[in-house]
């Protein structure tokens, strides 16, 4: 049997995935990156993307956003702020509420509101193209 990797994927509403798989790519902070079996141990931040899951040769995604992944001689762990699955995403919503929120930004009337509303806007546009792809 080849080697797997002992994956997880945990957010603060759920485990979404605890299991061996062949490979995991993962949006980081300096460029997406791939892990496999006998990685060399690894730590980066998250950016708003989708992981891409290979299992027995069937790609699985998932839309993540914020948090950290960490590559340690166990295997690799994500902690996310958010995960959905890319099958769960309701591009209509998102779409509404993208429109929204870059609504908050034009209208915002302290800096910090404008910061947080331009993050939101962020992250529902990387939530839009992975859900096109």
């Amino acid at each position: 049997m080849a080697d797997k990797l002992h994956f997880d994927l945990v957010s603060p509403e759920r485990r979404l995935f605890a299991g061996e798989v062949d490979m995991v790519v993962v949006p980081g902070e300096d460029g997406d990156f791939g892990v496999l079996p006998k990685h060399a141990p690894f730590m980066s931040v998250i950016r708003s993307g989708a992981i891409i899951i290979t299992r027995d040769g069937v790609n699985e995604r998932t839309f993540i956003h914020g948090g950290f992944a960490e590559v340690t001689p166990a295997g690799l762990t994500i902690l996310a702020e958010e995960a959905i699955p890319v099958s769960e995403i309701d591009v209509v919503a998102v779409e509404r509420d993208l429109v929204n929120a870059r609504e908050d930004v034009s209208v915002a009337k302290t800096d910090e509101a404008r910061e947080s509303a331009e993050a939101l806007v962020s992250k529902l546009e990387a939530m839009k193209t992975v859900a096109a792809h």
